[in-house]
């Protein structure tokens, strides 16, 4: 799987959501061991606590489906943004629990900016049980 691809399933993720409120789309995929990709939206509430965002929709899709924490390979993060998007503080501890801390997160914007990362980078000092 070619990191173009992952960010281009992502990029189409983005038509699935729902934000009704802040109009603000965002689509991440999420791909596995075995290849498969693993597709989230955000969702929003407008009571707004249980909003979900796109990066924790696509994984927690794959862990309802069958698939083991730590078992991801990479996942690429879109949204309309001035810069490549960034995953908000929750999304960052979803992916240290779930996913390897040297797993490659790929944030973008329809630009075409990009900036590649991985989990351990973006939440520094992270918590762990």
């Amino acid at each position: 799987m070619d990191k173009q691809t992952l960010i281009n399933k992502a990029i189409e993720a983005m038509n699935s959501a729902y934000a009704p409120y802040s109009n603000f789309k965002v689509g991440a995929a999420l791909l596995s061991e075995d290849g498969e990709i693993h597709i989230g939206c955000n969702v929003e509430n407008a009571a707004y606590g249980p909003t979900n965002c796109a990066e924790r929709t696509a994984m927690f899709r794959a862990i309802a489906d069958g698939y083991k924490p730590k078992s991801f390979k990479a996942i690429a993060v879109a949204g309309d943004t001035e810069n490549p998007i960034s995953p908000c503080g929750v999304c960052r501890q979803v992916l240290v629990e779930l996913c390897s801390e040297q797993m490659p997160v790929i944030l973008v914007n329809l630009k075409g900016d990009q900036t590649e990362t991985t989990v351990a980078e973006l939440l520094p000092g992270a918590f762990h049980l």
